[in-house]
């Protein structure tokens, strides 16, 4: 048998835990035909491809991506094809860009996904012509993609739609109207073919643009009648929530938890995000273990938690910290536009005191370790600084490690990078 491609001699995985196996591997039609142990016919063959030394994988899933603007300005997304990744998810943690006019989506994502807001902006003015999902669908069946894309639709973007900016990150309850009128977006974004609805309780991100700089994201300031009400829609439709808890006080997890129960009911599908720093908090992942055996087998639920396999290190510049956020000092720094005052803010010795107190509190402590003898720094305009931690170089300067930071990010601002290490297991 003749086939349109042959890729032979590579390490074959089939995506379970089974170790990779040496196979060649007919294709016919655009699926595979044939995995063979022994070398396949090539007569007739138009494209044989030697895999030896290779891997040969079922393409990668992404699901949980921010890639909202970038396939927006390059639709072909070629460095995760280059991956293999094979399909991507866009609209996570409450963010997408399918009702909302350029502006309001542009301030929605940039800072929270550290993109700068000066080229995102133009791209969305010059090429988002849709205000409803319908156009989003459109728009990218007319784009050659490169993988697969599916999309929640963000639930701040959503209150944006329906109660503009000003009132969508205010207290303001929305009104009956108002809450049909979401359910109803909801609903026809669902027929345009988004997979479900994204949302977001944690206040660590934040706004970007002038008119609501520094609020924390639409979402986080719904009621639970307002999730109730829109995640009623989900359940009934079998489509997909996805969401991240508070990842201070964690304690909406149980919220969560009874929303996915499928006692009596149909469950719904639950896909939450989880940052796991095994350094701050070393028996977290138990919890999720727990949670999840909880929500699956007790309350017959159909609940998942999102989180990378592998740690992974921050690349921070300066004062620019998204992780201050997590307390009263740190927060203090982000909502600083202005970068004199910023830098200026941390000399000033009221201000350190509080921030050292609060940074070693224990009871507050999210999605960070906060030790900044396990933070160092890896490019600096003084080559002597490299690789040294700010304890090691607040000692040889007679200074706590805080002061140390401070005064090396004064000094050399975004010129001084430092990943701090992390035992993190989440996907930002």
């Amino acid at each position: 048998m003749s086939h349109d491609i042959i890729i032979k001699n590579g390490l074959y995985f089939d995506g379970s835990n089974q170790p990779g196996q040496l196979r060649h591997i007919g294709i016919k039609d655009g699926r595979i035909d044939v995995l063979s142990l022994s070398p396949l016919d090539e007569s007739g063959c138009p494209e044989v491809l030697d895999a030896d030394g290779k891997w040969v994988t079922p393409g990668f899933l992404e699901i949980h991506s921010h890639y909202d603007a970038e396939v927006i300005a390059a639709p072909a997304l070629k460095e995760s094809v280059r991956h293999g990744v094979t399909s991507v998810t866009i609209g996570s943690c409450s963010i997408s860009m399918a009702l909302a006019d350029a502006e309001d989506c542009s301030d929605l994502f940039t800072r929270v996904e550290a993109v700068p807001r000066e080229y995102v902006l133009p791209i969305l003015q010059q090429k988002k012509t849709w205000r409803d999902a319908a156009g989003y669908r459109a728009f990218y069946d007319l784009q050659p993609l490169g993988p697969n894309v599916s999309s929640f639709l963000g639930h701040s973007e959503l209150r944006v739609a329906v109660l503009g900016l000003e009132r969508a990150t205010s207290k303001i309850k929305p009104t009956e109207a108002e809450l049909a009128r979401m359910e109803q977006l909801l609903e026809e974004a669902l027929d345009a073919g988004c997979i479900g609805l994204s949302v977001m309780t944690t206040k660590l991100d934040k706004m970007d643009g002038d008119r609501a700089w520094s609020s924390p994201l639409p979402s986080t300031f719904a009621s639970w009648t307002e999730f109730s009400r829109l995640f009623a829609v989900l359940r009934r439709r079998g489509a997909v929530l996805q969401g991240a808890p508070d990842a201070v006080t964690k304690v909406n997890v149980f919220a969560f938890l009874y929303q996915a129960h499928g006692w009596f009911r149909k469950p719904l599908k639950c896909s939450m995000l989880t940052a796991l720093d095994l350094k701050s908090q070393p028996l977290l992942h138990r919890f999720t273990r727990l949670s999840g055996w909880l929500a699956n087998r007790v309350l017959r639920g159909h609940f998942r938690w999102q989180t990378l396999p592998a740690p992974f290190n921050l690349r921070l510049e300066g004062l620019n910290v998204n992780a201050f956020e997590e307390f009263g000092a740190g927060e203090i720094l982000r909502n600083i536009k202005d970068p004199d005052e910023l830098y200026a803010k941390v000399l000033e010795p009221e201000f350190r005191a509080l921030f050292k107190k609060q940074v070693k509190a224990i009871l507050t402590k999210g999605l960070w370790h906060r030790d900044f003898s396990d933070c160092w720094v890896s490019e600096c305009p003084d080559a002597s600084m490299v690789g040294k931690n700010f304890k090691q170089l607040g000692a040889a300067r007679g200074l706590d490690p805080v002061d140390a930071y401070f005064e090396l990010a004064c000094q050399y601002r975004e010129a001084l990078k430092w990943p701090p290490a992390t035992a993190t297991s989440a996907c930002r």
